[in-house]
């Protein structure tokens, strides 16, 4: 073999061996890769049962049920908002100290077949002035805030607050 067909060669499996690296690299992040959706986006979107999602808005008022399971677990009831769209969520175990109708909330689970969301998690923000990214994010898409016209609303009047002009200016 002369030097050039090994030098050919030696490129060729190395290509070889970072494209099977690539793509078992993206493989894996694929699989672990969890997607942030606000309740209108599930609607719209409607994401496969089987992928896990977050689900992030605001608890609605008045729609917390607190239960206890035939296991005799903690298990409650709830519907996460965005103004438009509202999904309920399911979720068995203990919820947060935080949490709390009017809140901020991010659960983590899948859809089921009934259009509910079962959680696996369920995170609360930790305070009056923090609100989770991707929830800011999908409240100034849904219209109920500019941040240009100042802070926030109360978080109770979020899932009855009136939508906002698309690029309207405070002042």
């Amino acid at each position: 073999m002369t030097r050039k067909k090994r030098r050919l060669m030696i490129l060729l499996l190395a290509g070889l061996g970072l494209g099977t690296a690539t793509a078992l690299t993206l493989t894996a992040f694929q699989d672990n890769l969890v997607f942030f959706l606000s309740p209108s986006d599930v609607l719209a979107q409607r994401p496969p049962g089987e992928r896990a999602f977050r689900l992030g808005g605001l608890v609605e008022a008045g729609s917390v049920e607190r239960h206890t399971g035939a296991d005799g677990r903690p298990s409650a009831t709830f519907r996460v908002t965005d103004g438009p769209s509202a999904i309920t969520v399911t979720y068995s175990g203990v919820l947060p100290d935080l949490f709390r109708e009017g809140q901020g909330v991010v659960t983590l689970g899948k859809l089921q077949p009934d259009g509910s969301f079962r959680a696996s998690e369920v995170l609360a923000r930790h305070d009056e002035t923090y609100m989770p990214p991707e929830v800011a994010d999908a409240l100034r898409r849904a219209g109920h805030w500019n941040p240009a016209q100042g802070a926030a609303p109360p978080a109770a009047s979020w899932n009855t607050a009136p939508r906002q002009p698309e690029g309207r200016s405070g002042g």
